[in-house]
């Protein structure tokens, strides 16, 4: 070995070191841990799987949807919040939507588009939420207003001609033609409809609050989390859900609300975070419930 050029025992000395760590690193810490995690921690190792009857029917840690082949919710169950990941709840593309508070002016559907996307228009955050408001409205009978939202589900947002001075044109730019504005005028200007491909870049972007009172819907009704896979939403979610869900199964809204005060984890050591309802818990019991096998 020592009659060998420097430069070759360097490359086997690199060789064995790659070689120890690979199974060092890549096998036994690996090894090592997973089997720890199984002696210890054996149900949240393995994704804290729920079993009904023999079979998996999700997990405790990542959410799900209650809705049918079509999308639309299931009414004898509570639903979940909205989800970013994939067509929803999809742990192989876990992601949040990337919108912040400014975007606000949707992509009007052009007809005439040079493509699908274009031919599709695009949900500014603002509107995604309004809708999601209103359909939540409608579902669970209350009422969907927001501020900044208008009562036909978009964001109540204006594009102002000049940016600067004295308005001389407002549109309405996500309300598409032939929509009436949400509002007749602003500044004495009257409002007109969008036109899809119609460049309004140039105006002076105008979020109107309206008079909407405090929303009724919560905000984890109407946006995403972060990973797009939280298996729980607030308690003011599901309180919001009890009187639907109790008509569509017959049951005293009391007993409902009993079974979220059953599902409702308190605060991560308890003092961080706000208390949460586990979705697939809750509707887990109370199909117990309807099935008899439930207290």
């Amino acid at each position: 070995m020592d009659r060998l050029p420097s430069w070759i025992r360097q490359h086997l000395a690199a060789l064995r070191a790659v070689i120890v760590l690979t199974l060092l690193l890549g096998g036994i810490y690996p090894l090592v841990v997973t089997g720890v995690a199984q002696a210890l921690f054996n149900s949240n190792a393995n994704g804290q799987i729920i079993e009904k009857k023999g079979a998996d029917v999700g997990s405790a840690i990542i959410g799900q949807l209650f809705t049918d082949k079509d999308g639309n919710p299931i009414g004898k169950y509570f639903q979940s919040r909205p989800s970013a990941a994939g067509d929803g709840y999809d742990m192989l593309s876990t992601a949040a939507s990337n919108l912040g508070p400014e975007d606000v002016v949707d992509t009007l559907p052009d007809p005439n588009g040079a493509d699908d996307d274009a031919k599709a228009g695009s949900q500014s955050l603002l509107t995604t939420v309004c809708a999601r408001s209103k359909a939540i409205g409608e579902l669970d009978g209350v009422s969907g207003a927001r501020p900044y939202c208008t009562a036909d589900g978009v964001g109540a947002v204006l594009k102002v001609f000049p940016a600067a001075g004295t308005p001389t044109r407002a549109v309405s730019v996500n309300q598409a033609c032939p929509a009436t504005p949400f509002i007749a005028d602003y500044q004495g200007v009257k409002v007109e409809c969008g036109k899809p491909a119609e460049d309004y870049s140039a105006g002076r972007t105008v979020p109107i609050r309206g008079d909407a009172p405090t929303p009724t819907v919560p905000a984890d009704a109407v946006t995403a989390s972060g990973s797009g896979l939280d298996p729980h939403i607030s308690v003011a979610y599901a309180d919001l859900q009890a009187p639907r869900v109790a008509k569509e199964r017959g049951l005293d809204v009391t007993k409902v609300r009993s079974l979220i005060a059953d599902n409702t984890t308190g605060r991560a050591l308890g003092f961080m975070g706000e208390p949460a309802v586990n979705v697939l818990e809750l509707n887990l019991a109370l199909d117990d419930l309807a099935s008899g096998t439930g207290q």
